[in-house]
């Protein structure tokens, strides 16, 4: 099942050509789809619970964690990522880092966010299921009471990891069936097709699980179409490689299957060299419904407001442009469609007010 496309006409609010400037995008109301809890574990958090777990890390300071943020491609990124994983251990732990991630929602005007987790990072070093979402559903709690920020989880399965790990993972969460929302697929793509995972995502769906994978991003077209067919995902994580394949293309205009693209991630992995390289303004006016989100932002160089004030740098993005993408996070959302229609509300008030 695709989610809703709810059709937003911007049209008859004037000056939506015009640049939109950092106020602007600051405080548009915004949905973030694509955002991993471990990659929003700060070098000064990881530095604090490092000490405060007794966990020995390769690094004497903040400074030498944040010097350490130099990635040739996705690996050398992942390699940094578990490492820094590997001072989470408690419950409060995770809280802890939730309600970081949150703090940085609110400040950025984020109404609605999907967070993905990674069971297995922890479970295969013996932390318990238990223990990691525990600490993620609380912060998850708190920040709806203090900020009315809305949020869902989904689990996302390490596919440089065997499927029946995966299987493994999807079994232990089903006492939590309620409080997941998707399942997903990130990690290392070469090299790991999402058909490898096929058995897996076919169970998740009959346990009542949305469906998203990572595709696109290091991995070729032909994973997409991989994830589209063989998983039945709702939604691509990345999906920027989709432009090599015009047929691919003409699928996802048609369908309006969501890509969730994170910028500053894209620039950092070197799946493009420089931010005026990026495509995703060349794949929203070729009518693909794409959207801005974060990824790993404490890795990568900024939560979600960075990522569209590094687009507005490089490419002069339009109110217009941006009141889109920030259309498109609502209605790709799995929020209901009553829920959409508000957040949509809110955004044409947002337009108008603002002008």
């Amino acid at each position: 099942m695709i989610p809703s496309v709810i059709a937003s006409d911007f049209s008859a609010i004037p000056l939506l050509d015009l640049p939109a400037s950092r106020e602007f995008l600051a405080a548009m109301p915004k949905a973030e789809l694509h955002m991993h809890i471990d990659g929003a574990l700060s070098p000064a958090m990881m530095f604090e619970l490092a000490q405060r777990n007794q966990v020995s890390l390769p690094y004497q300071s903040i400074a030498d964690i944040e010097a350490a943020y130099q990635f040739t491609h996705l690996q050398s990124f992942l390699d940094l990522l578990y490492l820094g994983a590997s001072v989470l251990k408690h419950e409060q732990d995770f809280y802890d880092v939730t309600r970081d991630y949150f703090t940085h929602c609110h400040a950025d005007n984020i109404r609605h966010t999907e967070l993905s987790f990674d069971p297995q990072t922890h479970t295969e070093r013996g932390i318990p299921f238990a223990t990691v979402i525990g600490g993620i559903l609380r912060a998850m709690a708190d920040a709806q009471r203090d900020w009315g920020i809305s949020s869902a989880l989904t689990m996302d399965f390490l596919r440089h990891l065997s499927a029946a790990s995966a299987m493994k993972a999807l079994e232990q969460s089903l006492p939590w069936k309620a409080q997941i929302k998707a399942v997903g697929l990130d990690s290392s793509e070469v090299g790991h097709p999402p058909g490898k995972f096929t058995a897996v995502f076919a169970r998740a769906r009959a346990e009542g699980y949305r469906i998203v994978a990572h595709a696109g991003e290091e991995g070729p077209p032909a994973y997409i179409w991989e994830a589209i067919h063989e998983l039945q995902v709702e939604r691509i994580d990345h999906g920027v490689r989709a432009d090599e394949d015009p047929q691919l293309m003409q699928y996802l205009r048609d369908t309006q299957i969501p890509l969730t693209v994170c910028p500053l991630s894209n620039i950092r992995l070197c799946v493009f060299e420089r931010m005026e390289e990026h495509n995703l303004i060349q794949l929203m006016d070729a009518g693909l419904r794409v959207m801005v989100n974060s990824d790993d932002p404490t890795y990568f160089g900024g939560y979600l407001n960075d990522n569209f004030f590094a687009l507005a740098d490089a490419f002069g993005l339009t109110r217009r442009q941006a009141l889109q993408l920030a259309h498109n996070s609502f209605t790709a959302s799995f929020i209901s469609d009553e829920e959409k229609h508000r957040h949509i509300e809110q955004l044409h008030r947002f337009a108008q007010q603002f002008h």
